[in-house]
């Protein structure tokens, strides 16, 4: 690692100060991206901000007809609560998969969101669920905030405070996991809200999470995993890597597609 400054401020107007004040500081919340790779030298930040004494970042509470989870909250928290459980049971089991229980027990959902590993599965809970990604700026819907391989609608100076998730319907999710990080090779959340559906995957897009329209259409018509037989991803937009090249991501994204309405259905 190179030499860096260390803030842990205590509300959220003094992490916003600090990121305002100091050059090329970065935001710390799990750290399981950021801080390997500064061991690695790949990152040089000149201070970091942790934001894990920050309280408003904190919970899960219901709001009339959306689930409402601070940016800070644990994976394993929104694993375990009654909240999530009861209102989104889909966003409980997606938290299970994640990693192992020492990255649950650390990892946060906000953190998560703002690194948009093309490989991780909360962004495709947050397009699947038509969810807004909440800043100490604006609000901006899932579709929007999602541009690219690590990247996001994020501009300098802002932190991302809460995600709000309407309640659906159905949900479920589904992924074929690597046996060794536990990430998705391919993922696929399906919600059903009266009559829109939206079907969302990670893992397998050269530009990230998105959805498939084609399953979309198909589902309207009869909520069903038989409506998804001789359906297909098509593989020239998947990635191709050692793990899974595009023909076999295309076979798992329609696999893992037909898990998840048939999950969702109660199949």
């Amino acid at each position: 690692m190179y030499a860096f400054e260390y803030h842990r401020p205590d509300s959220l107007r003094k992490a916003v100060n600090l990121l305002a004040k100091v050059e090329d500081a970065k935001i710390l919340a799990g750290g399981h991206t950021l801080l390997p790779t500064m061991k690695q030298r790949l990152a040089a930040p000149s201070a970091l901000i942790d934001l894990n004494q920050v309280p408003e970042l904190v919970g899960i509470e219901l709001r009339g007809r959306s689930l409402v989870i601070g940016a800070m909250t644990r994976h394993a928290d929104v694993e375990t609560s009654a909240v999530v459980q009861q209102a989104i049971p889909a966003l409980a089991e997606l938290a299970h998969m994640i990693g192992d229980p020492h990255v649950r027990q650390r990892g946060t959902i906000g953190g998560s969101v703002a690194n948009n590993d093309p490989a991780a599965d909360y962004p495709a809970a947050c397009v699947g669920l038509g969810a807004t990604i909440v800043t100490n700026q604006r609000k901006i819907p899932a579709e929007e905030f999602f541009t690219g391989l690590f990247e996001t609608a994020l501009e300098e100076g802002e932190i991302v405070t809460k995600i709000v998730f309407p309640i659906v319907a159905r949900a479920a999710y589904s992924k074929f996991r690597n046996p060794a990080s536990r990430y998705a090779l391919a993922g696929v959340f399906v919600a059903k809200r009266s009559s829109d559906i939206r079907v969302a995957v990670t893992g397998a897009g050269e530009s990230g999470v998105f959805r498939l329209t084609e399953f979309e259409e198909a589902l309207k018509k009869r909520f069903s995993p038989k409506s998804l037989e001789g359906l297909k991803a098509s593989p020239d937009s998947l990635i191709g890597d050692i793990h899974a090249d595009q023909a076999y991501r295309a076979q798992l994204v329609a696999v893992m597609a037909r898990r998840a309405v048939a999950k969702a259905a109660g199949r």
